[in-house]
């Protein structure tokens, strides 16, 4: 998050609860609102990423007509803006009520200020994720838009496909299925010289064996019973643009040969015809088998790989790419609710707490197809982890483990223990080394059971 302070609205017609909300949230940029109509005026001017309110406002503080009527102008105006409510101890019907309308979340008076600030903050980051997530989504331009990601990995790949996109190589890309590799194949297409070309997808694994060979090179009228007319293959449509093979570990040995040979020569002859044809075509190649153990058992030609992987892109699983499978699920949300007219919508914490503990065998195709259930299950505007079904089984550590303050704590003390093993216990160069002052260091040390002469 930036160094500069975040705008926060509080709406709240009590001065002195004001001037408290203000004193404990000093980390923001707080403005005020009293009423209705300031608040909308506050969030025009100020256009915050959160708003606190309470439902009671004037003209009728004991009524809650005019905080839903605001809620619901808020909504309307800054559908991205995370509301969230503070009620009575005991009117969580209302607060209910509130969250199905589409605020983040709510608070019962009175609040514990560190409580609340955890829930701003959260609110901040998803806001931010959001936003971030649709500047990606909308970028014009780019040949690698569908590449959601801000995994340090997935952003090297994409350098990488940018800059093989120009060279006239072959390029393999291994991952697991569903992790992406057509879009990057189009991509590289889109990028490359041959972009005014046709880009031609076969998947190797989906057609029969005998099938396969009049599917890639084309057959004249009458090669076989049923050959009523001459036919192109793949490889023949592809002509001056973009061939690609899809689970190309699954190609029969007797037509990787036949691959070979066009790889060299650059010449296919159809099924039937004794006349060779000249093709001008880039081939790019997927599979998500071990095409080096492939061919250890036999089941692939070595000169065939070398001759497909002149360049080779390895894909992570989406398990190994740090927060996309939350980005991706808040796009496939916005798209998706799009495409089936359910308005705006978002994921409750604690369907983004399942979605990052859930390991994502299918990869990014699993993880679209549960949003595409979710979007149409959920009964309001806001996605649960019940719509999205995932089974609860929690990653090491459990729910625990995902807590802010937990990972932050542990952090901390590894922190400390480094720096004092390598400092050999010298807490005034150890406090020097953090950047914190020498009592901050004690009471770590005190918090977390370190002796000063802690060596581990």
């Amino acid at each position: 998050m930036s160094d500069k302070r975040r705008t926060l609205l509080i709406v709240e017609d009590d001065p002195a609860l004001q001037k408290q909300m203000r004193w404990a949230f000093d980390q923001f940029e707080t403005v005020v609102a009293s009423d209705r109509e300031e608040a909308i005026a506050q969030l025009r001017r100020h256009e915050p990423a959160v708003v606190t309110m309470d439902l009671g406002l004037p003209p009728a503080p004991d009524d809650v007509t005019e905080g839903f009527r605001l809620l619901g102008e808020i909504l309307a105006l800054a559908p991205d803006t995370k509301v969230i409510v503070l009620t009575g101890q005991h009117d969580r019907e209302n607060a209910v009520r509130a969250v199905g309308m589409g605020a983040y979340d709510f608070f019962a008076k009175p609040f514990e200020p560190d409580l609340l600030v955890l829930t701003l903050e959260r609110a901040l980051r998803l806001h931010d994720l959001q936003q971030e997530n649709r500047r990606l989504a909308i970028q014009q331009g780019s040949a690698l838009a569908g590449v959601i990601t801000r995994d340090p990995g997935m952003l090297r790949i994409a350098r990488l496909i940018e800059k093989v996109a120009s060279a006239n190589v072959t390029v393999m890309l291994l991952g697991e299925s569903g992790t992406g590799k057509e879009v990057l194949a189009r991509g590289l297409h889109e990028l490359s010289p041959r972009r005014n070309g046709r880009f031609v997808a076969i998947n190797c694994a989906a057609i029969p064996d005998n099938l396969l060979e009049s599917e890639l090179f084309g057959y004249e009228k009458g090669a076989f019973t049923g050959a009523v007319k001459q036919t192109l293959g793949k490889i023949e449509v592809a002509h001056k643009g973009t061939l690609f093979l899809d689970e190309i570990g699954d190609l029969p040995m007797s037509l990787q040969a036949k691959l070979l040979r066009f790889l060299q020569e650059r010449v296919i002859e159809r099924i039937g015809g004794r006349e060779e044809i000249p093709v001008d075509v880039r081939i790019v190649c997927a599979t998500h088998q071990d095409v080096k153990g492939l061919i250890q058992a036999g089941r692939f030609r070595e000169d065939l790989y070398y001759r497909l992987a002149e360049i080779v892109v390895e894909i992570p699983p989406l398990r190994d790419r740090d927060g996309d499978s939350v980005l991706l699920a808040h796009a496939f949300v916005q798209r998706i609710a799009a495409q089936n007219g359910r308005g705006v919508m978002s994921l409750t914490d604690e369907a983004v707490q399942s979605i990052e503990a859930h390991r994502w065998p299918g990869n990014i195709r699993e993880l679209e197809n549960a949003i595409k259930r979710a979007v149409i299950m959920a009964e309001g505007n806001c996605i649960t982890a019940e719509d999205i079904g995932l089974d609860m089984e929690p990653a090491e550590g459990g729910f625990e483990a995902l807590n802010l303050r937990v990972v932050r704590e542990e952090a901390e003390r590894r922190a400390v223990v480094r720096v004092m093993a390598r400092v050999n216990g010298n807490v005034a160069r150890a406090a020097e080394i953090l950047g914190i002052s020498r009592p901050t260091l004690y009471d770590l040390m005190n918090r977390f059971g370190l002796k000063k002469e802690t060596q581990q």
